[in-house]
């Protein structure tokens, strides 16, 4: 099944033009189940289409899934800039399918990571940056969510910023032990260090102000 018609794929090389640099989209995957070779399929579409793309397919579980703390979920993606040592370059990682309106996601994020632009305000870029300890993010989504893409950008753009932060898109249909494990009852929720702590889109003040433990 082909995912992007030709209208699609004007669309991709618009706004992935003149990309900086190239991106290798890694994908893990356990290669038998529908969402891995959707998976695939979707990457392989765009390094056919933008020819700075490059894809590398990896198991879902192994020496590298362990490197890039995937836990052996599938399917998974990384994106890795063309001139990063071997390993993870940033902790941007999407679990499930990035379709629907995450695919603005996906294409943000390539473009970030081909441009190292995180994007932010001197605010919480200053706190990134003097940050000690390291920070998961886990934002659960729905592919028919508008407003999740939001929250999805914001966390992996905090990930470009500094090496400590993992930023994970968390699709809850794919994953949803997972979403029960953080009891998600409504979309986005984004999980903090293991704590749900925004629900819905906000801005990035109140992201701040969840770092600082409410101080704003």
């Amino acid at each position: 099944m082909a995912f992007l018609g030709p209208r699609e794929k004007g669309y991709v090389q618009q706004q992935l033009a003149g990309l900086p640099r190239g991106v290798t989209l890694m994908v893990f995957s356990d290669g038998a189940a529908e969402g891995s070779k959707a998976m695939e399929t979707l990457a392989a579409e765009l390094a056919e289409a933008v020819p700075a793309l490059q894809v590398r397919t990896v198991p879902a579980s192994g020496p590298e899934a362990e490197q890039f703390g995937t836990d052996g979920r599938s399917p998974a993606l990384a994106l890795v800039p063309e001139g990063a040592a071997a390993g993870p370059a940033n902790g941007i990682r999407f679990f499930g399918f990035p379709g629907g309106y995450e695919f603005s996601s996906l294409l943000d994020a390539i473009r970030r990571v081909a441009g190292a632009d995180p994007g932010l305000d001197s605010a919480l870029l200053a706190e990134l940056v003097a940050r000690q300890e390291p920070l998961h993010l886990q934002v659960f989504v729905t592919q028919s969510c508008p407003h999740c893409p939001r929250m999805v950008q914001l966390a992996h753009h905090m990930a470009l910023a500094s090496p400590l932060v993992r930023a994970d898109m968390i699709d809850a249909a794919e994953f949803p032990r997972l979403a029960s494990l953080y009891d998600v009852q409504g979309v986005p929720l984004t999980v903090i260090d293991g704590r749900p702590a925004i629900t819905g889109a906000a801005p990035e003040r109140r992201m701040l102000a969840e770092l600082r433990g409410g101080r704003s």
